[in-house]
């Protein structure tokens, strides 16, 4: 009789995990759970937009210093105008 109870536990302890995870799976793909999927990314997405942003703003302030300063000490800025890492890049240059 104690073997029975416990296999009978056991089912029901199974038979809820499955339930709650077939019911998850349906829910997220209603449309609802669509929307929230879409929503997350998209909010994922505007942040890595936001940060590239920042980190361009950030390059662009510190290359128009580097000109600024340059421009004051009367300074050729000529080779401040071309990238570094591409005059390295090509040999011709």
């Amino acid at each position: 009789m104690f073997k029975r109870m416990i296999w009978i536990g056991v089912g029901v302890v199974v038979g809820v995990v499955v339930v709650r995870k077939i019911t998850k799976a349906a829910e997220s793909v209603t449309p609802g759970g669509v929307a929230d999927r879409i929503g997350e990314a998209g909010a994922e997405m505007r942040e890595s937009f936001k940060s590239f942003w920042s980190d361009v703003a950030e390059a662009k302030r510190a290359k128009e210093s580097e000109l600024f300063e340059a421009m004051e000490r009367g300074e050729d800025i000529t080779p401040l105008l071309t990238d570094d890492e591409n005059t390295e890049a090509q040999p011709g240059r």
